[in-house]
């Protein structure tokens, strides 16, 4: 099930509950050590050095638990009690080769300002370049307000957090010190005992999904989808969507793409069928989703877009993905019985709610009630890093994978298809939430894999991915 985001204060309070329930910090602090020494070893090679810094608290205890469970690997702990001091020592370590610092200074607590000892100690940590994997918390980082307590904190590649992320990690101001979130939820702490508005997906949240399909199944159960998308100069975005939706595995995929790329088009199509976009075009009446938007950039599509987009947002009687420029064409306040998605970027989403994309960034998911409110109560999936989903009301989920190598031309368009080509089969338009919360996860966790196997990779290669990924 996926995990609520919470306080620091809720935090100490699932913490409390644990310790009445007779468990002790001895063993949930040797538990994330193992968790810690786990994942060190992933993001090293055999032989490699690691070096562990310890603070005084319970963080340089789970720091220094790691290296009880750290084989194949050299390692040296060096334990912090002065930062005045102790910065000549790390000034000379951090010289050496070593491949990866685990940052156990401080934790989720702290809510003072640090002094100008401990900043110095943290610039120079930072100053080495060598990826950091920090323990619960980026140290120096005010957990429930995402700012550094001072004017540093620790810059990590991978932030490890015990039991839940904090609220405040994910904010815009925390990412440049959190780096990539993932969170230890198996560290003999007691069932979540919290709630709270947004919640981070995890793998298992999709055992047993998608549903296993019936062995005398054919196409005709599984759903047909419609995308409508490509114009000159843009004619790859249909491509991209219309592989995408086939990675989904719906029964049919039809795109209708401008007259004028159609050929170049169609030549790269072969399962999914192919026709020209005409002014009031009648869908096939086996149509189950359809997908509007990519690529449809050329002069003079705009005006008869606008109408196509209107009418289908408003009349279809089956879920309506929405993407890219036709985003803009959008009506607002139009409501529908049928399940209506938007996928802006941040950029997108400003225009969409006469903003920038700075304030949608400062508070996203204020941004994604509104956008939802605006626009019908339609679901949306606020792309960008932690992308989120959800509605006008209820839950908001925060996407756990994904990397920045997915800022590429191009994966958007794949993410919008996917999506599209999950929504059009019938046995997965039951839970709107659950199956855009899959594709999203599946989108990034491909990504994730693609940039732990091939290092440099391309998003058609995303697209041959997609789906692949096991749970």
């Amino acid at each position: 099930m996926s995990i609520p985001v919470i306080t620091v204060a809720q935090m100490r309070e699932w913490e409390k509950a644990t310790w009445a329930s007779g468990q002790t910090e001895a063993e949930v602090i040797r538990r994330v050590g193992k968790r810690i020494a786990k994942r060190a070893r992933k993001l090293t090679r055999s032989g490699d050095a690691i070096l562990i810094l310890a603070g005084k608290g319970n963080n340089g205890g789970d720091a220094r638990a790691a290296g009880e469970f750290i084989d194949d690997r050299q390692f040296e702990i060096l334990n912090i009690t002065s930062p005045e001091n102790d910065a000549p020592k790390v000034q000379d370590m951090v010289r050496r080769k070593f491949a990866l610092i685990i940052d156990g200074l401080f934790g989720i607590g702290l809510n003072r300002p640090l002094d100008e000892h401990w900043q110095k100690l943290i610039l120079i940590i930072n100053g080495s370049r060598i990826p950091i994997l920090a323990v619960d918390a980026p140290s120096g980082l005010n957990c429930d307000t995402g700012v550094p307590e001072g004017c540093a904190a620790i810059e990590a590649a991978l932030t490890l957090t015990v039991g839940a992320p904090k609220v405040g990690m994910l904010a815009q101001s925390a990412w440049p010190f959190v780096g990539r979130l993932e969170v230890m939820e198996d560290v003999g702490l007691v069932p979540c005992p919290l709630t709270a508005e947004r919640n981070w997906i995890l793998r298992d949240d999709f055992e047993n999904f998608p549903p296993r399909r019936p062995e005398a199944g054919h196409k005709g159960l599984n759903g047909h989808v419609v995308i409508v998308a490509g114009s000159m100069g843009f004619h790859g975005a249909s491509v991209l969507a219309s592989r995408a939706a086939q990675r989904a595995q719906p029964g049919l995929v039809t795109l209708y793409t401008d007259e004028p790329v159609y050929h170049v088009v169609a030549s790269q199509m072969q399962a999914v069928m192919v026709g020209i976009f005409q002014p009031e075009i009648k869908f096939p009446e086996t149509t189950s989703a359809a997908l509007v938007g990519p690529g449809l950039h050329a002069p003079g599509v705009a005006d008869v877009m606008r109408r196509t987009v209107q009418r289908i947002w408003r009349d279809s009687p089956w879920p309506v993905v929405v993407d890219a420029s036709a985003l803009d064409l959008v009506a607002p306040h139009v409501l529908s019985k049928a399940a209506r998605v938007i996928t802006p970027h941040p950029g997108e989403a400003a225009r969409m709610l006469n903003s920038t994309s700075k304030q949608v960034q400062a508070d996203r998911p204020r941004a994604l009630r509104e956008l939802s409110r605006r626009f019908g109560n339609c679901w949306v999936v606020l792309k960008g890093n932690e992308t989120l989903i959800g509605s006008k009301e209820g839950e908001i989920f925060v996407n756990s994978s994904g990397n920045p190598f997915m800022g590429q031309g191009g994966s958007g368009d794949v993410l919008s298809g996917y999506v599209a080509g999950l929504l059009a089969q019938p046995a997965l338009q039951g839970d709107i939430s659950k199956t855009l919360r899959f594709a999203v996860w599946q989108h990034g966790a491909a990504a994730d894999e693609l940039q732990e196997k091939d290092k440099v990779w391309v998003v058609e290669d995303l697209v041959g991915q997609l789906g692949n990924v096991r749970w």
